[in-house]
């Protein structure tokens, strides 16, 4: 009770202290604002992310392997003028209207028969060392009988026995001519000019 006698209410705990400063919170919120709007600013933009899809590398080819058989390069084909018979066989040259002129073979040497060039050699010792004297006469009789009796050795058939008689008819020679037999030896003489002429005439026939 009051002096007054009347009565007042009390005041409601916490009526004007528990409202709020809205000057305060208004004036808070614009500082934050603020501050939002300087950090965007200052901030660099962000390049927008594009949603263009990369595209996927293709595969590598099979050739590009390393134990994968390299393909053989293409065969060339040929052009039709280069495949024609015609033109890639050449023409054989013209026949020629001269004639060769055979050749005649080298005759080959005569091969006389044994005991003939022998036979001859004895001979042309005789007739160049029997000279004019019997004694020289009889000497080279008896060294043409040696000689041919060496050329027998070499000789054969109908030659050996003409060259067999001439070196009997030398040997004759020599005994006439020195006088172990008295006889004519020019007799002699013409039976051994007959068989040279003869054995001369078989060396050169065959």
């Amino acid at each position: 009770m009051t002096k007054n006698g009347s009565t007042r209410p009390p005041a409601a705990a916490g009526g004007a202290g528990s409202r709020p400063n809205w000057p305060a919170v208004s004036a808070l919120a614009g500082a934050i604002a603020a501050l939002i709007a300087l950090i965007a600013y200052l901030r660099p933009p962000v390049p927008p992310q594009s949603n263009t899809t990369l595209p996927t590398p293709a595969p590598q080819s099979s050739s590009t392997n390393p134990g994968s058989t390299p393909s053989a390069p293409p065969t060339p084909t040929p052009s039709p003028e280069s495949s024609s018979p015609e033109s890639s066989t050449p023409e054989p040259p013209p026949p020629s209207s001269t004639r060769p002129v055979p050749v005649s073979p080298a005759p080959l040497p005569a091969i006389r028969p044994g005991g003939c060039d022998e036979a001859a050699a004895a001979l042309t010792a005789y007739h160049r060392n029997a000279g004019t004297v019997r004694s020289s006469q009889a000497a080279a009789a008896q060294q043409t009988y040696q000689d041919l009796m060496g050329a027998v050795l070499d000789a054969q058939g109908v030659v050996g026995a003409k060259i067999s008689r001439l070196a009997r008819e030398f040997q004759e020679l020599s005994f006439r001519l020195s006088g172990m037999v008295n006889a004519d030896p020019e007799q002699v003489l013409a039976d051994i000019n007959t068989d040279a002429a003869e054995l001369r005439r078989l060396c050169e026939a065959t």
